[in-house]
C-alpha cells in the first residue's frame, strides 16, 4: 500500500514540503534551501506530524551541510534544529541521526552523504508505515473507530501511522467509517484528516472535541487509535493535546485505545511521562482561528500543544516491530535496544 499522494521531495540543494497550513483550501509546495526556512516551517506547523519532522530534521542537517560541511557548523545545525519544537523526539533525533551519519565522510563528500542518508530515511518511512498498519491490524477489533489530530500522508511521508491502520482496515473490510476530531486549536483533524480520508475514499465523520466523551459511549467505535510524538520506556505516551481526555473518555466506556506509533518514538531518556518536555504555544491560537478572533484582547490562554496519556490507559502500542502490550516496560526496552545504528532512538 503506497502513499497516495507526496508530500515532501528531496530536490539538493533544498527540500519541498507540502504547506499543511494552506489545507484543505490550497495545495501549496514550499520550497526550503536554508535552516531559517525550516525553523519557520515547522514552528508555524507549515510541516508536522513527529516522523515527518525526523526527516525535515534530517533535511535541514543536508541544507545545513551545502553551506557549510564543517564539523562544528553540521553539529550546531543538528541541535539548532532539535530545539525548535520540544516534544517531538523525532525532530531531534532525525537532525541528530543525520549528523552522526556524514561527520565520518570527508568534508567535501557530507552534502551528498546527508541528502543520501534523507532518502534512505524516507524510504524506511514509508516502509514503517506499512509494517505499524499490518500489525495494527492483529489487535484492531472490527468495527469504525476514532482519531484525533493527523497521523497519515502529511506527518509521515507513508500511509500514515494510526491513519495508515485505518486505511489497512478500511481495505481489509473490517471498518466502514472513521470518527475525526476536530483537534482544537488548528483543527488538524478538520482540516487534514478529512482531507487525506477523502482524497483515499474512506468515509470521514467529523465531530467536535467536546462529544468524542459521547461518542465513545454511545457504542459506535469500537476502538481509539492515535500516534504519538514521544513514548516513555513505561509505556506513557505525549500526543496532541486531548489525547489525555479521549483515553479516559475511552476506558469509561470499556473501548480499548491503542498508540500506533514508529520504535523512533520511544524515547530511551525518559523514564515516565513526567520527563517528557511540553510544548507550549501562542494565547492568539486559542483566541481565534484564521485571522479571525473571537475572544476579547488582553485575554490569556492555557496552550499546551500535547498532553501525556498514562500507560495504563492504553490498551496496546503498535510499532513496525509488532505490537507492545503492558506492561509497556521490558517490551519497550527490547525494542530500544535492537534499533538500527544511525537512525536514532
Amino acid at each position: 500500500m503506497a502513499a497516495p499522494f507526496p508530500v515532501i521531495a528531496l530536490e539538493r540543494p533544498a527540500l519541498r514540503v507540502l504547506d499543511q497550513s494552506r489545507l484543505p483550501h490550497e495545495e501549496h509546495w514550499l520550497t526550503i534551501g536554508d535552516l531559517e526556512t525550516l525553523e519557520e516551517a515547522i514552528r508555524s506547523l507549515r510541516v508536522r506530524g513527529a516522523p515527518l519532522l525526523g526527516l525535515c530534521g534530517a533535511a535541514g542537517v543536508a541544507i545545513a551541510a551545502e553551506r557549510d560541511p564543517g564539523e562544528a557548523a553540521i553539529r550546531e545545525a543538528a541541535a539548532r534544529i532539535g530545539r525548535v519544537r520540544p516534544t517531538a523526539v523525532e525532530l531531534a533525533t532525525g537532525a541528530a541521526c543525520c549528523a552522526a551519519a556524514v561527520l565520518g565522510q570527508a568534508a567535501e563528500e557530507r552534502a551528498a552523504a546527508a541528502w543520501a542518508f534523507c532518502a534512505a530515511y524516507l524510504a524506511r518511512r514509508q516502509a514503517e508505515d506499512e509494517a505499524i498498519a499490518r500489525n495494527g491490524l492483529t489487535v484492531l477489533p472490527p468495527g469504525d473507530v476514532l482519531t484525533h489530530c493527523n497521523t497519515g500522508t502529511l506527518a509521515t511521508g507513508g500511509i500514515g501511522t494510526a491513519l495508515g491502520v485505518v486505511r489497512a482496515a478500511f481495505a481489509a473490510g473490517r471498518l466502514a467509517r472513521c470518527y475525526v476530531t476536530e483537534t482544537r486549536p488548528l483543527l488538524q483533524g478538520a482540516r487534514l484528516t478529512t482531507w487525506e480520508l477523502v482524497k483515499s475514499g474512506i468515509p470521514a465523520v467529523l465531530l467536535p472535541d467536546t462529544a468524542a466523551a459521547a461518542l465513545a459511549a454511545s457504542g459506535r467505535v469500537s476502538a481509539v487509535v492515535t500516534g504519538a510524538d514521544r513514548i516513555a520506556l513505561n509505556g506513557d505516551t505525549a500526543n496532541k493535546v486531548g489525547t489525555l481526555g479521549l483515553a479516559l473518555a475511552a476506558a469509561h466506556a470499556g473501548v480499548p485505545f491503542f498508540i500506533a506509533a514508529p520504535v523512533s518514538t520511544i524515547d530511551p531518556g525518559c523514564a515516565d511521562g513526567s520527563a517528557i518536555p511540553i510544548e507550549f504555544r501562542s494565547a492568539e491560537e486559542v483566541g481565534g482561528f484564521g485571522g479571525q478572533r473571537w475572544s476579547p484582547d488582553g485575554v490569556d490562554a492555557w496552550n499546551p500543544a500535547f498532553d501525556v496519556t498514562p500507560a495504563s490507559l492504553i490498551a496496546a502500542i503498535i510499532t513496525e516491530r509488532g505490537v507492545v502490550r503492558p506492561p509497556y516496560g521490558p517490551g519497550l526496552q527490547a525494542l530500544v535496544a535492537h534499533t538500527p545504528a544511525g537512525f536514532g532512538t
